[in-house]
This record gives C-alpha cells, sequence and structure tokens, in this order.
C-alpha cells in the first residue's frame, strides 16, 4: 500500500486549477459526500463453469447483466501475476513529474494519453479528482524496448480476447437469440486501456475520483489494484452502494451499447468513485468498443420492430452526441438521447 509516498510535483495541480468551484460552491451537495454507503458483494461468476457447467454459467451471467448491470468474474485466465506487474509499472508513471507526464512520450505513448480532472467541468459534481493514461490498443510501437510498455499491451491483449468471449455470451443469451444471431463486431482500433490514479482529496465532504456516469462501450472489464481502498460505487433500487474490493477478481460492468442492442434486457448502471481522504488508489479499465461506423440496432430476432426502446444510431454518432452533450452541459446525456419510448 503505497501512502503518502509520491513526490508532491508528480502529482496534477487539481486544488489550485480548480479553486474557483469551491469559492462558488461553499458546500457540496451531500449526495456527492462521504456519507454512509452500504457494501454490497456483486455477483460472482467462476468462469471455469464454462467448461464444467456451461448452460448454468451462461445464465448466471445473462441473470447479472439483467438484474444488476455488473458481475465479479473468477478464474478468468488473465494471469495475476501480469496484473501484479501492470500495478508497479502503473505506479512507476504516475510517479514521474507532472510536468513530463503532461509534455513527454512516457512508455512512448502521446502526451495527450494523460489526462486529468475535468476540463469541462462547470461545478463541483461535475470535477473528477483523479488522473489517467488513455490508452488506444492500436497506439504505435516505441523503437526501443520497454518491459512496461509490453506490459499494457500484454494486459490489453488478454482483456480484448476476454470481453469478447463475455460479451457473444451476453449478446447470444438475449431471448430468443440462437447461433445465427448476428453480433456486434468489435475492432481493435476503438477500444482502449485506462489506467487510473485517484489521489487523496480532503475536501470537507470528500468528492468524486469519477463523476457519476455510465459507459459508452459494450462492455468494461475494471481491476481494482488494492484490497484495502475501497471506492467504487454503483447506484442501485435508487440508492449508491459500495463495491466491496477483491483483487483476485475481475469487474465487468454492461455498456450503453449492450444496453441498447438488447432493447434494455441488459442494464448500463450508473456508477461512481469517490475518492479517499488520505489515501491514493489505482485502478485498470478496459473498454471493449465497436467500429465507429458500427449500426447498434435493437432489431434483431428478440426484438420486433415496433418495440424497439432505441432508434437505430451508429457508435461514431453516439461518440459525438457524448461529447457535444459534455462541452454544452459538463455531462454525458447518454441513451436518452437515441430513446424513442
Amino acid at each position: 500500500m503505497e501512502e503518502h509516498d509520491y513526490d508532491s510535483n508528480s502529482s496534477p495541480p487539481l486544488m489550485s486549477t480548480y479553486k474557483h468551484l469551491f469559492v462558488e460552491q461553499h458546500r457540496l451537495d451531500m449526495d456527492m459526500g462521504a456519507i454512509d454507503v452500504d457494501e454490497c458483494e456483486l455477483p460472482v461468476i467462476d468462469l471455469a463453469g464454462l467448461m464444467e457447467a456451461e448452460q448454468v454459467c451462461r445464465a448466471d451471467m445473462v441473470r447479472a447483466a439483467s438484474e444488476w448491470g455488473f458481475f465479479q468474474v473468477t478464474n478468468h485466465g488473465v494471469p495475476q501475476a501480469l496484473l501484479r506487474e501492470l500495478h508497479d509499472a502503473q505506479v512507476a508513471v504516475f510517479r514521474r513529474p507532472f510536468q513530463e507526464k503532461v509534455t513527454e512520450r512516457l512508455l512512448g505513448f502521446s502526451p495527450e494519453s494523460y489526462r486529468w480532472g475535468t476540463p469541462t467541468a462547470k461545478c463541483l459534481e461535475q470535477l473528477s479528482w483523479s488522473e489517467a493514461y488513455h490508452i488506444p490498443m492500436t497506439t504505435p510501437r516505441p523503437s526501443t524496448s520497454i518491459r512496461a510498455r509490453a506490459v499494457i499491451e500484454e494486459v490489453s491483449r488478454a482483456m480484448y480476447e476476454l470481453a469478447q468471449k463475455l460479451a457473444e455470451i451476453l449478446m447470444r443469451g438475449l431471448p430468443g437469440a440462437g447461433e445465427g444471431e448476428t453480433m456486434v463486431t468489435t475492432r481493435e482500433e476503438t477500444c482502449f486501456l485506462r489506467l487510473n490514479r485517484y489521489p487523496p482529496c480532503a475536501m470537507a465532504m470528500g468528492g468524486f475520483g469519477l463523476c457519476p456516469h455510465t459507459d459508452s462501450d459494450l462492455l468494461t472489464i475494471v481491476h481494482q489494484q488494492q484490497d484495502t481502498v475501497g471506492g467504487l460505487q454503483l447506484l442501485k433500487g435508487g440508492r449508491w452502494v459500495a463495491v466491496k474490493p477483491s483483487p483476485s477478481t475481475l469487474i465487468v460492468n454492461v455498456g450503453a451499447l449492450l444496453q441498447a442492442w438488447s432493447n434494455d434486457v441488459y442494464k448500463s448502471v450508473e456508477h461512481r468513485v469517490m475518492a479517499n481522504a488520505t489515501l491514493e488508489r489505482f485502478s485498470m479499465a478496459f473498454f471493449l468498443c465497436p467500429s465507429y461506423h458500427t449500426l447498434i440496432i435493437p432489431s434483431s430476432s428478440h426484438v420486433h420492430d415496433d418495440d424497439a426502446h432505441y432508434r437505430s444510431f451508429t457508435f461514431g454518432e453516439y461518440r459525438k452526441q457524448i461529447m457535444e452533450d459534455v462541452r454544452s452541459t459538463g455531462r454525458k446525456i447518454g441513451l436518452h438521447r437515441f430513446r424513442t419510448r
């Protein structure tokens, strides 16, 4: 566990940059702060069951995606040693001086891969107290061999293969879907890995490490890399509940595109990360996406055209609308823009 063992010049200047938001708003909304929330145990899917009890395992996964929108997987095939090595590489890159992170090609990634805070934030509720590396799978390799970069690529590849397998199970698990069902084709050039660091946030009412949102993809796989620093919360039954950290599992959540494709059978659930007052937190997330031209339309064998909850749209159209909404309102509007009923 790393507790304040980092040089202050490595952290982004969150407080000084967003000081005006604190001046304008003396007090945060209570829903945002460090109020007590219940801790939940997400459904656990043992993927070894795909070999031993395939139908039961698939049914459990479909039920979890329908009722929770989140679940955990064990025996997922991604080596724990590789995930620990990724954590070490992640800590090292975030320990670099802030000015290097915003100006230099660390590990061969462009400076644009590094992001921090929320430039579009119009109030404290829209501010994410975090820094991250946003790494597309198709980022060109550096000319020199760097082990940390190789580890990131190995994890990205393993997560991509796992996410594809899980997404196919969920798509084929829809009512009326069969082996001939058309699947959403994913593309490496739109998928990406995000390395997250949430610095300590000592604001009196607490703060968002990541603001409430739903994911703009098909499926997300998250690894919480510490077993004592929680923070991930999801909206369940109208209440925020905290997800108990478990470094031996991977957390899977349904993205907005899969909710639309399933015609609301699967739920893309709003979630957030709360920053800790004294401890930093690290996590990794992989986002499974289709090509920008892929048509998302809930009119396959399980949905009649007149029963579709959404109009058809492409992933590119969805991403464009999200960016426009964030620029104009400071937040995602999401699937509501495309809903017909």
